[in-house]
């Protein structure tokens, strides 16, 4: 449909006037619910200009005062909606987008393969919660942050977790932030499900390099996760019943197209049943007692709109996972969870001017009580944050799109925190420490477009971190440009310098909920990264985007522990440290397609990542001369090869079937290749229980793969839509590697005396898989 409007007075124009212009801005949003579409095309064809909405839905484009002026707003999926101006002053619109069938679909899609061709962006990657729903998952649980692990440049990390280790870069250096609050452990069950409710998710887009100015405090990737704003239309719902958990989202308008409300929760039941079969088997004296385990969610929010030029934004989440196990003479309690809340304004100065203030609050904490009888001890740690931040979007034309802000937070710190003693008061004792640091940021960037052929975006950040005497800064450049060779063929390139002043204390590989936060200090320096990307996407056809990317990134002040370190309950963790450097580079190659009935994306990554150069740290902030070092070698998550094939085909209107493959080489461990042996006293038997370690992760594990099908089945009845999600996750059985463990092999002989002694030939490598093939269904629902 399209709309004429008529603005200003009915006068004739002159020369002067014509050539004056007027700025056309507004919001784009989902007609059917009042959503904000983020990355909309608002464009002017005749005119040859144009513009993306920006992460609120507001967009600004300069537009001369002629006659008429057709403008054209379009986002994927949705019928483009077709304006005529008759401009004599600035104009500020709501463009309301629906979705259906439309004529113009296959242009639709294409635009969008050539916005992200005329895109300073690079290393980027997005999915949608409709893919994320329809392929195939772990128990059938959606999961948005494993699905994005399925594009090149992310591997997982050990089977069925949801570790992110991104062009090198350990699990730590990601900033994953929920509606602009940081989330500082996104895992529930160990890692095996992400905290994000899919049906609470809006959008989710991570950045892999060449990082906009906004982002610093990471050095290797942002994961940005923006809750659903809530129906201002209609009263709606959505939810699931799984074989481990189950989902309901609420959401409706408080005033109509002005204000709304979501609340969203998902919980485990398996605590149910195993209560229950613990009741029916208390009377056994044999019974060996299954413990408690659950997790939940609950994100919730408000959207007001406060007049034309005002928004206020409430939303909060709580997430727990429980683990508990009780008997009459043992009580172990295992709790973990993330709690973030968000207050945040948007405000129209004018056409040209936008702004969104946050104030945000983060709380991550675990706790682990024990108690036996006669004697208890309660172990946890904690990091708070309270952050405020102000963002500000001005277009001064259509060549400039700048960008300004600052931000500060304020860390509370509490590091292995530990009390224990006995019941009658007699053995006491306790340890831990508590920090506090500000952290603080500016910066400013702007987006140039020189002509249709080049652009660049321009920008620096400086960053700041206080902790009682030390005090840190640094200068981080960004600049990311684009150059059109072809209208099919676009060369990019990034550049990006970053600092890290959180660093997590961790001895394995996965992300667990014992791992601690730890600022920097007087001696732990903050961490710096250096990363260079180099693109070539080419536009085949109108269905397929191909795209290839290599990049450098060298590391600083990589934080390492000595050999030995004691990481629990050491008020002086710090000196267990060892500081050096790394190298990561690689190449990423993808093909995708979004339109049509078969869609989906292949995506390939050679990678390679090498430490070096450790020392260990003194007290008085040297490297200690008395400890030695180690050489260079990879971190466990240097995996060789990564390959992910994913397909959504579209057999009807009512059947939909889905696959992913996924290969990876093994990952590396550390192993000790021998141990010695030594016999108690003469005529016993040998043991073998000193290993004797060697260079750091010298062992790779077995090539990983899986294949993982799935069958959704569409239902239409008269109160919504519901399908029934039938999933097969490892389809032919494939029992890869989870750990390994070594257990020595023994031959019997003959002793001197004439007893029989076990002597010790060799060290076996067992392996332990976690997954066989695992069926499961979903039934989803709507209203």
């Amino acid at each position: 449909m399209k709309y004429l409007l008529f603005l200003g007075f009915a006068c004739s124009v002159s020369l002067g006037l014509a050539q004056q212009q007027y700025i056309l801005s507004g919001k784009v949003v989902d007609g059917d619910n009042g959503e904000t579409l983020i990355g909309a095309t608002v464009v002017a064809p005749a005119l040859g200009v144009g513009t993306l909405s920006n992460e609120y839905g507001f967009f600004s484009i300069a537009l001369p005062a002629l006659d008429s002026v057709e403008a054209v707003v379009s986002y994927v999926g949705y019928q483009p909606q077709y304006y005529r101006f008759y401009l004599r002053s600035d104009t500020a619109i709501q463009a309301a987008l629906s979705t259906g069938v439309q004529l113009q679909e296959v242009l639709v899609k294409a635009n969008s393969y050539r916005e992200q061709l005329s895109s300073t962006e690079m290393s980027v990657e997005a999915v949608s919660t409709k893919e994320a729903k329809l392929l195939p998952v772990l128990l059938g649980e959606s999961d948005i942050l494993k699905t994005i692990q399925l594009k090149p440049g992310i591997p997982s990390g050990s089977e069925g977790t949801t570790g992110l280790f991104v062009r090198g870069g350990s699990s730590d250096q990601n900033l994953i932030v929920l509606d602009e609050a940081v989330v500082y452990n996104p895992n529930h069950l160990f890692g095996f499900f992400s905290t994000f409710n899919t049906d609470a998710v809006k959008d989710l887009k991570i950045y892999k390099g060449g990082f906009p100015a906004p982002y610093g405090g990471r050095l290797s990737s942002v994961i940005d996760v923006k809750l659903k704003e809530g129906n201002n239309q209609k009263f709606s719902g959505s939810g699931g019943i799984g074989l481990i958990a189950s989902r309901l989202t609420l959401e409706g308008p408080i005033q109509k197209g002005e204000s709304s409300f979501i609340v969203s929760g998902r919980r485990t039941y398996v605590d149910i049943f195993t209560r229950a079969v613990n009741r029916a088997n208390a009377d056994k004296e044999d019974y060996t007692q299954i413990p408690d385990y659950f997790f939940y969610d609950l994100n919730t929010k408000l959207n007001v709109g406060l007049g034309k030029k005002d928004r206020l934004f409430l939303s909060g989440y709580f997430g727990r996972d429980v683990f508990g196990f009780d008997n009459a003479f043992f009580n172990f309690n295992f709790d973990w969870g993330n709690a973030t809340g968000t207050a945040r304004w948007n405000h129209t100065f004018s056409p040209r001017l936008f702004a969104n203030t946050s104030f945000t609050y983060s709380d991550y904490q675990y706790n682990i009580t024990n108690r036996i009888t006669g004697f208890s001890f309660r172990v946890g740690s904690n990091i708070r944050d309270a952050s405020l931040k102000s963002d500000f979007y001005y277009e001064p034309n259509n060549q400039h799109t700048i960008r300004f802000g600052a931000n500060a937070a304020y860390h509370q710190f509490t590091v292995g925190r530990l009390k224990a003693g006995s019941d009658d008061g007699l053995v006491s004792f306790s340890a831990g420490q508590d920090f506090a640091g500000l952290e603080l940021g500016v910066y400013i960037s702007d987006e140039i477009d020189f002509s249709e052929r080049f652009s660049l975006n321009a920008g620096l950040r400086l960053s700041g971190f206080q902790n009682d005497s030390a005090f840190y800064a640094g200068l981080e450049p960004r600049l990311a440009s684009r150059y059109t060779l072809t209208e099919r063929w676009v060369l990019k390139a990034s550049y990006a310098r970053m600092y890290q002043y959180l660093h997590l204390v961790s001895s394995a590989g996965l992300a667990l909920p014992t791992d601690l936060w730890y600022p920097s200090t007087r001696l732990v320096k903050p961490q710096r990264s250096d990363q260079l990307a180099l693109g070539v996407s080419y536009l085949l056809g109108e269905q397929y985007l191909l795209t290839w990317e290599t990049y450098y990134k060298s590391l600083d002040r990589q934080l390492q522990f000595v050999d030995g370190a004691q990481l629990f309950v050491n008020d002086r963790l710090e000196e267990e440290f060892a500081i050096g450097r790394g190298e990561a580079y690689g190449l990423e190659f993808s093909i995708e397609k979004k339109q049509g009935r078969l869609s989906g994306w292949i995506g390939y990554t050679l990678a390679l990542i090498r430490l070096s150069d450790f020392e260990p740290v003194s007290p008085d902030g040297r490297f200690a001369q008395e400890s030695e070092g180690f050489g260079a070698f990879s971190p466990i998550y240097d995996r060789r090869h990564d390959l992910s094939v994913v397909t959504l085909f579209e057999l009807s209107r009512r059947l939909t079937v889905t696959a992913t493959f996924v290969y990876g080489s093994g990952d590396l461990r550390w192993l000790a290749p021998g141990r010695f042996t030594f016999q108690d006293i003469y005529g016993a038997s040998f043991e073998a229980v000193v290993p004797d370690y060697q260079g750091r992760n010298n062992y790779r594990l077995p090539p990983y793969h899986r294949l993982d099908l799935g069958l959704v089945l569409h239902f239409f009845p008269k109160w919504g839509e519901s399908d029934l999600s039938l999933n097969v996750v490892n389809a032919y059985d494939r029992r890869n590697t989870f750990f390994i463990y070594l257990e020595p092999e023994y031959e019997t002989v003959d002793g001197t005396d004439g007893n029989q002694i076990q002597i010790p030939t060799r060290i076996s490598a067992k392996q332990v898989s976690l997954f066989p093939i695992l069926p499961s269904f979903t039934w989803n629902f709507k209203f």
